[in-house]
């Protein structure tokens, strides 16, 4: 999992790593311009920006076969690269950036920063780039500011721009930066989407080393979690036969963009994305306009995203009877005002997978005086009626630049995963 956090420090990376992946296993890359031939037995992964699909058919696949999907998303939370961004003061190179989500502020000062994402060039090329360690926010030092242990409060435009160099701003040039990386001429990059991203790597540390901290653990752990559990179902791993599955449901990951500030895009949830692939799927399977309703009746949606452990420093923060742990195994999101999708059907078979891979679960349900945000899966649940429930790994430090969780909970989270898919 550190190993693929450090190769996806933007949502557009985290989505041709994945990809990558599911090449190296056998799976065929489909381009939506093109036609598509779905087969049973056939596997089978598409990109869209910055996010990402992964699907097995079984060999036995017909007109109604059901889907099983483990839902994710491949953005987080932090500052994207805004338009004219080489900026300067007081003999220092700045770059402009906007707020992305809702980051804690504070996490983000005094790290070495990279900038990642794409870059678009005038003839409509896609170019990856990331520049390794370029940037830092500074804090101000405490001799200027006694009173900041009684209350850091940071100003979004002021306080947030990093550094990258020394001298005029009228030398300086990050765009020109950004192609170089990229092996293009600056006058020929005509578009971009570049954020920063943390360079420090993932790493366990602790008491018997059961602790790991990294940076866009939300979501990229769902994300490699669902990832790890499809590529294994689909080799039929552990299976006692050792062969790819015959029957069962149309196995998928579908890792999104954009969750983290409402999933209103193409490639984010609420977008069409998922739509258009099932689509294509089931009319390469034959189906019709009623068998593709019985199979979506049939269908089941795993929404995995990060939950919050009980922080042993706030306590109170928590519901005082649901009180999920680090290392206690997946957490079963509830929620009475469906920010989370789950409700009885969908608990009981998260519950029985659950149960089947051997692993421990736990509940969360928000305290009633802090209201919980939401995911993915009630947006997929309400564009296409798919019984979905909501599941994640505990962390603590959500938002943060870096997060931290028990090294055994996405362990336990993609084995029941993988017992979801073999249902």
């Amino acid at each position: 999992m550190a190993a693929f956090v450090a190769a996806a420090p933007s949502s557009y990376h985290a989505a041709v790593e994945v990809a990558r992946r599911a090449g190296a296993a056998g799976f065929a890359c489909l381009t939506e311009t093109d036609e598509w031939r779905i087969e049973p037995g056939g596997r089978y992964v598409v990109v869209r920006d910055g996010s990402v699909i992964v699907f097995a058919v079984p060999s036995d696949a017909g007109p109604t076969t059901a889907f099983t999907i483990l839902g994710a998303h491949t953005d987080s939370t932090g500052f994207k690269l805004k338009p004219r961004p080489t900026t300067g003061s007081a003999g220092w190179w700045q770059v402009g950036v906007e707020v992305y989500g809702g980051p804690l502020l504070n996490s983000w000062l005094d790290r070495e920063l990279e900038l990642a994402g794409r870059l678009v060039a005038r003839d409509g090329s896609e170019h990856l780039v990331r520049t390794g360690p370029l940037l830092r926010i500074p804090q101000l030092a405490v001799h200027l500011d006694r009173n900041v242990n009684d209350g850091l409060a940071l100003d979004k435009q002021r306080h947030t721009q990093p550094v990258w160099g020394l001298g005029s701003p009228e030398d300086a040039d990050v765009l020109g930066a950004l192609a170089a990386e990229a092996g293009l001429d600056p006058a020929d990059v005509a578009g971009y989407d570049v954020v920063l991203a943390d360079t420090q790597p993932g790493r366990t540390f602790g008491a018997g080393q059961a602790l790991f901290a990294s940076g866009r653990l939300d979501n990229l752990l769902s994300v490699h979690a669902g990832l790890t559990a499809l590529l294994a179902h689909a080799e039929g791993e552990d299976a006692d036969e050792g062969e790819r599955p015959v029957s069962g449901a149309v196995a998928m990951l579908a890792a999104f963009d954009h969750e983290e500030i409402g999933s209103a895009s193409r490639s984010g949830a609420a977008g069409p994305f998922l739509e258009d692939v099932l689509a294509r799927v089931q009319a390469g399977l034959g189906a019709g306009p009623e068998e593709r309703r019985r199979a979506l009746a049939a269908s089941f949606h795993v929404s995995s995203d990060v939950g919050h452990a009980v922080h042993p420093n706030y306590p109170e923060r928590h519901d005082p009877a649901n009180r999920p742990v680090a290392g206690g195994g997946p957490i079963l999101k509830i929620n009475a005002n469906q920010r989370y999708a789950t409700d009885a059907h969908g608990a009981a078979r998260w519950n029985t997978a659950c149960e089947r891979a051997g692993v421990p679960s736990q509940e969360f349900v928000s305290n009633n005086a802090i209201p919980c945000g939401s995911t993915i899966g009630p947006i997929t649940a309400t564009r296409l009626g798919v019984r979905t429930v909501d599941v994640g790994a505990a962390i603590l430090s959500m938002h943060s630049a870096r997060e931290l969780t028990a090294v055994v909970d996405p362990w336990y989270l993609s084995r029941a995963m993988r017992a979801v898919l073999e249902g």
